[in-house]
């Protein structure tokens, strides 16, 4: 009689998980998605929205140091990925 045999097989690929950079509302000077890590809230950055002077700006003011992590270079991302992002590195999204 045959004997039955367990195979088990293990991934050989390693999982590559990069690290968003963090940055203040002061110091944004590229454009994309950022979520903002204590609310959750996503914001976007066209490049158009960074020209000195230009309209929209965008400004906030808050007695706490708000640290925004940069989910995307694509502004424009779609707010399913930019979510996905956000979970995959401990951001509880709020949008």
């Amino acid at each position: 009689m045959p004997r039955s045999e367990e195979i088990m097989t293990q991934s050989a690929q390693s999982v590559h998980r990069r690290t968003l950079s963090e940055t203040s509302w002061e110091a944004i000077n590229e454009p994309g998605a950022y979520v903002e890590r204590g609310t959750g809230d996503l914001y976007r950055f066209p490049k158009e929205s960074l020209i000195p002077g230009a309209s929209p700006a965008i400004v906030k003011e808050s007695r706490g140091a708000s640290v925004l992590v940069k989910v995307s270079d694509d502004p424009f991302i779609t707010t399913f990925k930019a979510r996905l992002l956000a979970a995959q590195h401990n951001i509880e999204p709020n949008f």
